[in-house]
């Protein structure tokens, strides 16, 4: 038996024209769409298919549109029994990899991203931030050089993406300021096309919102181990998932470390679920040449069919 993991993309893997040949083919991504529609009482077909860009990134439409978009992949994986070993899912994507695992319900995903996109428009809003993408230094020199920062203003770690590919977010000042001296020892320093600067506390005001409306939403037994982005660890209990997801918003994402576990689990197929390919290249870049496992980008009905035929 194939021992497969669903990994689910997150903000900034979306592209105008995602979903629509799905939509056009079945009925279950239809109802995906016309749910994710029903729910935030936004054209998430439109953004999704037609955009413009500018609007369909907007992260309060962009939450629900990339979600809708996995879950629509998620629902032709399902409609043949393709059955996870594990999941895991990027920021904005863990919600879907909660959905895949049975945690929570299509509908009751739809909604948390809906108020997760809210809350994080709002606070970014108020909150000008910056996130920048550090290529070339292990995560201990960058923390070391956060923390020092962190005494004049605020910034931090946001996403732990590959051993030496580290995401920092905070106020436009801290940012740059370590970015520099990131440049200094050698690292190349990336400004992220963002409108907030996610994971830091400068969304904190989101977190007890968010918090108490987790709580209003049933968690059930997960059927599969989920990898976690603030613990990077494996988890089935839903109230200890709650409890994670509490913190998510402003906490690292440690997909590095979630991406070792993987490898400890000797998964043999990996399937990113969703739009784009960032996570199989991150992936590419994680794991040893040696390590044999096939991985597929499920994010087209040509690419859906490829996968579902060769796993079945």
């Amino acid at each position: 038996m194939k021992k497969i993991a669903f990994l689910f993309p997150g903000q900034g893997s979306q592209s105008v024209g995602m979903g629509e040949d799905l939509n056009q083919a079945f009925s279950e991504a239809r109802e995906i769409f016309d749910m994710a529609e029903a729910i935030t009482g936004i054209a998430i077909r439109d953004l999704c298919f037609k955009g413009p860009m500018e609007h369909l990134t907007q992260t309060v439409n962009l939450q629900p549109a990339v979600t809708a978009m996995n879950l629509a992949c998620l629902s032709l994986l399902n409609k043949h029994r393709i059955v996870p070993e594990l999941t895991a899912g990027h920021s904005l994507g863990e919600y879907s990899a909660l959905c895949a695992a049975g945690v929570l319900s299509t509908e009751d995903t739809l909604k948390l991203v809906h108020k997760r996109g809210q809350l994080m428009h709002r606070e970014a809003t108020q909150n000008t931030g910056a996130m920048h993408a550090i290529v070339g230094l292990p995560i201990e020199t960058i923390q070391q050089m956060v923390l020092e920062a962190q005494a004049e203003g605020i910034v931090a770690v946001a996403n732990h993406n590959t051993e030496k590919q580290i995401v920092i977010t905070g106020s436009p000042e801290q940012v740059e300021k370590v970015s520099g001296q990131a440049v200094q020892k050698g690292a190349k320093a990336v400004p992220l096309k963002v409108s907030g600067a996610w994971h830091s506390q400068l969304i904190q005001g989101a977190e007890q919102e968010f918090s108490d409306f987790l709580k209003t939403i049933p968690f059930n037994i997960s059927q599969c181990d989920v990898l976690l982005n603030v613990t990077a660890a494996a988890e089935q209990n839903p109230d200890e998932i709650r409890s994670v997801m509490s913190h998510q918003l402003c906490s690292p994402v440690r997909w590095y470390p979630a991406m070792k576990l993987l490898m400890e689990r000797q998964i043999d197929v990996v399937v990113e679920v969703g739009p784009g390919r960032v996570l199989a290249g991150l992936l590419k870049q994680i794991l040893p040449k040696d390590y044999p496992c096939k991985v597929y980008t499920a994010n087209t009905l040509k690419n859906l069919e490829q996968a579902i035929s060769e796993l079945l």
